[in-house]
């Protein structure tokens, strides 16, 4: 659909901003972006994501517009039907007068690395409305579901005038929970006969459902699965005075071919509810929450004497994560002339412990496994950068690589902590 075809057929849909103050332009930011001009839109993205220099200055300006964009991630495993659902979600928000946009992460092409471009073909009809724009990105290899600009892209999106930022992930895992830090509202969508009821008892990607979808409703075992979500639910621990309990809805979206969708416009006005309940623009607290842990992380390396006595340095911490690094002197080496193990695991180690602690509460260290792939030698850099890869109420578990200053592999760590309820000063 052409720019100019686009512009036509908006004049024949109302707009929910259509009685709203007019946005001022923004002299730092393409014209018409504000507006939700689909050339300003598209420029404005494609100069994020290709990491233009002016990217930088692009995203700063983004900032002051942020937050007005209800965002509804949609997770779950491969094949859970998530591209159908954003589909037949598309067109109950339309006719109720939103306008949307989607990002969709798509597989990488194993040829050309570029999206797999599955989900706009999927979403058929409803890709070239004029109120709708759909952005197909590919995860390039980048764990939890998501791409790395797709955060970007998001922003751009909201920044944009648009009501609903629909992000539909990859298929993942239950340790693939990025989604988490970006969408208001997480759907997680479980097709029946697929194992979910065994794994509605273990920690992971269910546990961050603010709504759990079982797709293909019309499929035998529909009725079991959402049976058994329903007892994870009432099993799992919640806060007394959680004030949204987090529902079970049944839906089969129908197919291209013509088949009935049947719980579409429950799961809608569920989601949408959601919105009105918890507000919009958690991934903007979240990054006042990363700067906090940040901060942490500096503050925990600065008063442990050991980092200072060893010639350890922070150089970056956020919520789960730390980097350090150390230039290897004389001292470090062992009498083969290279790196002592034990500094290497003392290099991990402190990623791990200030990684591990940067929530905000005591983490106490219990399980440590090291393994060795290369020596390393005086002059050389190690960084070691430590992720957290799980986490539940009172366990979290941690990888630390540790790297030479050109990438090259030296030691891999995996660390387990248990969480106390006692709180840093």
């Amino acid at each position: 659909m052409t720019d100019a075809a686009a512009h036509g057929k908006a004049q024949t849909h109302a707009h929910p901003r259509a009685h709203a103050p007019a946005r001022a332009s923004d002299p730092l930011l393409p014209p018409g972006l504000l507006h939700g001009d689909r050339r300003a839109v598209a420029r404005t993205i494609s100069c994020i994501e290709q990491g233009a220099p002016e990217a930088a200055a692009l995203r700063a300006a983004l900032a002051p517009h942020l937050g007005r964009a209800h965002v509804v991630g949609i997770t779950g495993a491969p094949g859970a039907g998530k591209s159908t659902l954003v589909h037949a979600l598309l067109g109950e928000l339309l006719a109720r007068g939103q306008r949307i946009g989607v990002v969709a992460v798509d597989p990488s092409s194993p040829l050309s690395g570029g999206a797999v471009l599955g989900d706009r073909v999927r979403m058929g009809e409803h890709g070239a409305h004029a109120d709708v724009f759909i952005r197909s990105v590919a995860s390039r290899g980048h764990l939890g579901g998501l791409s790395p600009g797709t955060r970007a892209i998001v922003d751009v999106l909201d920044a944009a005038g648009f009501d609903t930022v629909i992000v539909e992930t990859v298929g993942t895992g239950q340790s693939e929970v990025e989604i988490l830090r970006v969408a208001d509202t997480r759907i997680v969508v479980c097709p029946p006969g697929l194992g979910d009821e065994v794994q509605a008892s273990k920690a992971g990607i269910l546990e961050i459902a603010d709504l759990l979808v079982v797709s293909k409703a019309d499929l035998p075992g529909a009725e079991a699965t959402v049976r058994h979500l329903r007892e994870m639910l009432q099993l799992r621990a919640q806060p007394a005075a959680a004030a949204w309990k987090v529902p079970v809805l049944s839906v089969s979206a129908g197919t291209p071919a013509g088949a009935a969708a049947q719980g579409v416009a429950a799961l809608a006005e569920t989601t949408l509810e959601h919105g009105r309940h918890g507000g919009h623009g958690r991934r903007l607290h979240a990054d006042a929450k990363s700067a906090a842990a940040a901060a942490r992380v500096f503050r925990l390396a600065a008063s442990d004497p050991f980092i200072s006595i060893t010639g350890i340095t922070c150089q970056r911490g956020g919520p789960g994560e730390a980097e350090v690094r150390l230039h290897l002197r004389a001292e470090h080496l062992n009498f083969n002339g290279s790196c002592h193990g034990g500094v290497i695991f003392a290099l991990a180690d402190t990623a791990f412990g200030l990684a591990s602690n940067s929530h905000g509460t005591v983490a106490a260290g219990i399980d440590a496994h090291i393994t060795y792939q290369q020596a390393a030698r005086a002059g050389d850099t190690l960084m070691a950068h430590a992720r957290e890869v799980s986490r539940s109420r009172k366990l979290a578990v941690y990888r630390v690589d540790v790297t030479r200053a050109d990438g090259r592999a030296i030691s891999s760590f995996t660390g387990t902590v248990y969480l106390t309820s006692e709180h840093h000063p």
